[in-house]
This record gives C-alpha cells, sequence and structure tokens, in this order.
C-alpha cells in the first residue's frame, strides 16, 4: 500500500510539473521562451527614399531627382530613360544620396533601379518609374541678335514666343544678360509674345553680350511649355548715330560723338502730316541693297529703289531716290522715307550696322509707337515700367 501511494504521489508531482511549466510558457513575466518555433527575423535597419517618390505623375522636368538612403549607404543608383540610358547623376561623398545632373524630358516615364547596405550589414532595394508632365503644348522660343552678330549700339535683346505668355514674372526670371562692362538696362514687355532687353542709355561701344533664356520647363500659362533653352552671344559695333532735324534737310552721321558725315536729304512732306518723317529714336532694323516699294493710298506700286535701311515698321527707311534728286537738301517731298542721292545713300548703307540709332526731330508727326521695335521711343521710367518684376 505505501509503494502504490508513493507512486501516486509522484505522479501528481509530474502532473504538477507539467502544468507548471504549461502555465509559463510565452508568458510576459515568467521569462521562458518556446524553443519548439523559429527565431523571428529582424527587418534591415536601412530605408531608401525618392524624390520624385515611386509612381509620382506630372513630375517638373527641372526637379533634381534625389535617391537617399537612412542607416546606410547606397551601393548603386540608377535611373533610366524610356530608351534604356541612364540618366546622369552623382554619389555623395557619404554615398547616403544620389542627385541627378541631367534635365529630363516632358512627358517620359523614369526607372529607379538602386540598392543600398545597411549598417547591420543587410541590403535593401529600390524599384519603380514616375512619369514626368505632359504639355498641353510646346512653344518656341528665339533670341535675337544671333551668335556671333555684331549689332550697332541701339540694338535690343528681342526674346519671342510662338505662344503667348502669361507667366511673364516666371518668364523673365529664366532670363539672363552678361556684359563685358556694366550696364544698365531692364526687361520690357511689348507685346504677350515678345519681352526686349535694353540698355538705359546707348550700349557702350564693343561691349560683348551673352544671352541665356533657360526656359525649358517653364510653364508660360496654360500648361505651355517652351520646346528648349536658348542663347546667344554677341558684339555691340563702334558708336554710330544718325541724326536728322527734318527741316534742316541733312542726315549727319555722328562717330563716336564726332561729326563724321552730313548727306542732304529728303524728308516727308511738310505740308501733309501723314507723310511726314516722325520723331523719335528708331534703329536700322534690316539692309536690302534693292527693295521694293508699294503704296496705294499715294498712287505708286513695285517701285524699286536701292540701298534700303528700314528704320520702322511704320514703313519709313532711308534709302536712295534718285528721281526726287531736284529735292533731296532742299525741300521734304516724300512719303515718309529719307530720300538720298545714290552714292551718299550707297555710302551711308556700307557703313551702317542693324541697330545704329536714328534720331529724327523738327516734324510735326510724334513717335510711331505700334512697331515691334520701339523700344527706345518711351522714357527709361515707361520702359521699367514693361517689366514684370
Amino acid at each position: 500500500m505505501i509503494e502504490r501511494r508513493t507512486v501516486f504521489k509522484a505522479a501528481l508531482a509530474t502532473g504538477a510539473a507539467t502544468m507548471a511549466a504549461a502555465c509559463t510558457s510565452g508568458g510576459s513575466g515568467g521569462g521562458g521562451q518556446d524553443t519548439g518555433g523559429a527565431p523571428a527575423e529582424t527587418k534591415p535597419v536601412a530605408v531608401i527614399t525618392s524624390e520624385p517618390a515611386v509612381d509620382a505623375r506630372d513630375v517638373p522636368v527641372l526637379q533634381p531627382v534625389t535617391v537617399k538612403v537612412a542607416q546606410g549607404t547606397l551601393t548603386e543608383v540608377k535611373l533610366t530613360n524610356p530608351d534604356g540610358k541612364a540618366v546622369a547623376g552623382a554619389l555623395s561623398p557619404d554615398k547616403t544620396t544620389w542627385t541627378s545632373s541631367e534635365t529630363l524630358g516632358y512627358d517620359k516615364t523614369y526607372t529607379y533601379a538602386a540598392s543600398a547596405t545597411g549598417t547591420d550589414g543587410k541590403p535593401v532595394q529600390l524599384s519603380g518609374s514616375f512619369r514626368t508632365l505632359k504639355p498641353a503644348s510646346t512653344a518656341r522660343v528665339t533670341v535675337n541678335p544671333g551668335d556671333n552678330a555684331t549689332v550697332g549700339v541701339g540694338m535690343p535683346v528681342s526674346v519671342k514666343f510662338t505662344s503667348a505668355v502669361k507667366n511673364r514674372a516666371a518668364v523673365e526670371r529664366a532670363l539672363k544678360i552678361e556684359t563685358s562692362t556694366d550696364v544698365e538696362g531692364s526687361w520690357g514687355w511689348l507685346s504677350d509674345q515678345q519681352v526686349d532687353w535694353r540698355p538705359k542709355e546707348y550700349w557702350p561701344a564693343n561691349t560683348k553680350v551673352k544671352v541665356e533664356a533657360k526656359l525649358y520647363g517653364v510653364d508660360l500659362g496654360g500648361g505651355v511649355y517652351p520646346r528648349a533653352d536658348v542663347t546667344s552671344e554677341f558684339k555691340i559695333g563702334r558708336n554710330q548715330v544718325v541724326k536728322i532735324n527734318t527741316p534742316d534737310h541733312k542726315m549727319n552721321v555722328y562717330r563716336n560723338g564726332s561729326l563724321a558725315k552730313s548727306y542732304p536729304c529728303s524728308n516727308g512732306l511738310d505740308s501733309d502730316v501723314n507723310r511726314n518723317t516722325p520723331n523719335g529714336t528708331y534703329i536700322v532694323m534690316t539692309k536690302e541693297p534693292s527693295a521694293i516699294f508699294d503704296n496705294a493710298r499715294y498712287g505708286y506700286t513695285n517701285v524699286n529703289k536701292k540701298w534700303a535701311c528700314r528704320i520702322s515698321n511704320h514703313g519709313e527707311f532711308i534709302h536712295e531716290n534718285q528721281d526726287n534728286a531736284a529735292n533731296i537738301g532742299r525741300s521734304n517731298t516724300s512719303h515718309g522715307c529719307v530720300n538720298l542721292l545714290e552714292a551718299d545713300a550707297k555710302d551711308y548703307f556700307d557703313s551702317a550696322l542693324i541697330g545704329d540709332p536714328v534720331e529724327i526731330t523738327g516734324s510735326r508727326l510724334g513717335p510711331v509707337v505700334n512697331s515691334d521695335v520701339m523700344d527706345w521711343l518711351v522714357s527709361w521710367s515707361a520702359w521699367r515700367a514693361k517689366s514684370a518684376l
């Protein structure tokens, strides 16, 4: 009997021990653990992020792409364009940031493939893509003067657009003028498709000028974006200014402030204000060895004149008119142009540069300001008021 009771007690003890073990398994306060399952794997500590984020849409093309890692270092970063070509970029010295150095294209998908190693030695990866903005339309931008031109001291810098510009301030901020000598000047909007830069006074002779219109990626307004950046480098030539006081019947040419030539001329008919040569400061816009003139209002068409320098879009030229030789130097009888004898017209034509100023006074007709080249027809304060900044 004793032996049987002992066995029973042992059995109870064994059962109690088993129950106790079951009660403490997985408990928060007992310190026990389940050794029958696999240990839980800890996550890598490194985290890769990108800007733009994966799956982003309408990404600005001027925004640099960045890939960053926290608690680790980047081992490889590749951003590819739709053609599979890698976008240029570079890692920071500490290998925690990659930044692109290439401008993105409109309406294109770019794909990430980045990897990094965390401070815990474990690898992490980033993959995915984003898409850049799609313009509603694109505009062509031009700059005048063009590369390597030599122009007169009155020449403005003109930036023109094939679409209307609504965001004028944003456009102006993207424009830059560099000069070889200090020149005070300002941008001014002549229309919603043209902005010019002119100096306060005439350019200093022989100034070198560099123009940068970094407009790619700038919203002109309404989702219209320029197709490309444009630049130009040109030079200001010698200082030559034409001065005409219409009652004097003389066209005086000044070089560096001194009278260099004086030609007899006939200007617009004095008795008809609509035929007067208008007052104002103009510039030589074009040079044409032979030009055809038509004006049905005054009864002439297909009239050929030589050595013609256009000075406004209103219709005024300096040109040869040997048919009017009897009045040249004596009276004003033209339809608004400055008439010269053929030899004098050729001499002046050969000396002129696009952008040379032509100052006209003494007329009853005021400045004609409906031309796209009217930069010198307004005061400096009025010109500055044309800026959007």
